[in-house]
C-alpha cells in the first residue's frame, strides 16, 4: 500500500502533529465524556456494545440524550484512527513505537471500561476508574508527543527532578480524590445511577487539602528553578501555578454555587490542564530526554545496519 509506505517514512513534523492530535483527542474525550454525564445522558444508550437491544446506533425515539451518548462513542473511532496512523508513522523508530502501540491498545481497553460503566448503570467506582484510565492515557500521550518534540536541554534543572516527582505524586492524589468527590456528589449521569454514599463535604475538604499541598510544591518548584538558574523551568512552573490557581477559583465557585453543570464541566477540563501542566514541569528537568525525537538515534537496528552498509 503506497499510502502506508509513505507514512512509514513520515517526516518528523508529521509524527509530531499526529502525536499532538492524539494528546488533544485524549483530553477531548474526557471533556465530551463529562458532557455525557452532566447532561444526564450516561444511559442515553442503555446497553453496550449496542446502543439498544436492536441497534448499534441511536434512534430518534431516544432523543437528545441518546444522540449525546452515541456521539461520544463515535469519538472513540476518531481517536482510534489517529492512534493507528501514529503507530504506522513511528513504526521504524524504536523509541516511539512502544508507547504508540500501548496507547493504541489502550483505546479499545478504555472502550470496554466505558461499556462496563453502562452495564453497571453508571457505578461511580467504575466511572471513576474510567476517568483515571483517561488520565493515564493523557500522560502516555504527553510522553509520546514530547519524544517527537523534545525540549531544549537545561542542565541546571536536573537536580530538581525529585521535587517534580513529589509534585507529580501530589497532582495524581488530587485527581484521585477529585474522582471520589465526583462519585459522592450530584451529576451522576442518570437519575437511576447510584452514588458512593460518602460524605461530600468531608471528601471535598480532603480534596482541598491535597490541592494546597500541590500548590505548595508548585511554588517550591518555581522558586527552586529560579534559584538554580533554570529560567525555562521557572516559566513552565509559573504556567502551572496560573493553571492551578484558575482551577482552584473554578472549584471554589462551583462548590459555593451548588455545582452548576457548566462549572463542573470547566473543572473537569481544568483537571486535564493541571495534569498536563504538571507533566510539562517534570519534562523540563530533562526527564526522558535521552535520545530525542526518535530520528537517527532511535531507528530500529535493521534500518541502522542498512545505512552503515550503504556508507561502506
Amino acid at each position: 500500500m503506497p499510502g502506508a509506505r509513505h507514512l512509514l517514512d513520515a517526516e518528523p513534523v508529521t509524527r509530531r502533529r499526529l502525536a499532538l492530535a492524539g494528546l488533544i483527542g485524549n483530553i477531548g474525550i474526557v471533556i465530551t465524556g463529562g458532557a455525557v454525564r452532566l447532561t444526564g445522558s450516561g444511559l442515553g444508550c442503555p446497553t453496550w456494545p449496542k446502543c439498544t437491544e436492536d441497534s448499534y446506533t441511536a434512534t430518534k425515539a431516544m432523543g437528545i440524550n441518546g444522540a449525546i451518548e452515541f456521539g461520544n462513542r463515535l469519538l472513540t473511532f476518531v481517536l482510534s484512527a489517529i492512534a493507528i496512523l501514529l503507530v504506522v508513522a513511528v513504526w521504524r523508530h524504536a523509541r516511539l513505537r512502544r508507547p504508540a502501540v500501548i496507547l493504541a491498545l489502550g483505546i479499545p481497553g478504555q472502550g470496554v471500561v466505558g461499556g462496563i460503566t453502562v452495564l453497571t448503570d453508571l457505578n461511580p467506582y467504575v466511572v471513576g476508574l474510567h476517568f483515571l484510565l483517561s488520565a493515564a492515557m493523557i500522560g502516555g500521550s504527553y510522553l509520546l508527543w514530547r519524544r517527537t518534540a523534545p525540549l531544549p536541554a537545561e542542565p541546571a534543572a536536573d537536580r530538581l527532578r525529585p521535587l517534580t516527582w513529589a509534585l507529580t505524586a501530589a497532582s495524581a492524589v488530587v485527581i484521585v480524590i477529585g474522582v471520589v468527590v465526583t462519585g459522592s456528589g450530584p451529576h451522576a449521569g442518570d437519575e437511576k445511577a447510584h452514588r458512593t454514599g460518602l460524605n461530600p463535604e468531608m471528601i471535598s475538604q480532603l480534596h482541598v487539602d491535597a490541592v494546597f499541598l500541590m500548590l505548595g510544591l508548585a511554588v517550591a518548584c518555581w522558586f527552586a528553578a529560579r534559584a538554580v538558574g533554570a529560567p525555562a523551568m521557572a516559566r513552565t512552573g509559573a504556567t502551572l501555578l496560573a493553571v492551578l490557581l484558575a482551577q482552584g477559583v473554578i472549584g471554589f465557585v462551583q462548590y459555593f454555587t451548588h455545582l452548576p453543570a457548566i462549572l463542573v464541566g470547566a473543572h473537569m477540563a481544568g483537571a486535564c490542564a493541571v495534569w498536563v501542566a504538571t507533566l510539562a514541569v517534570v519534562w523540563r528537568t530533562g526527564f526522558d530526554a535521552a535520545t530525542g525525537d526518535g530520528s537517527a538515534s532511535s531507528v530500529t537496528s535493521d534500518e541502522t545496519n542498512r545505512t552503515l552498509v550503504t556508507v561502506r
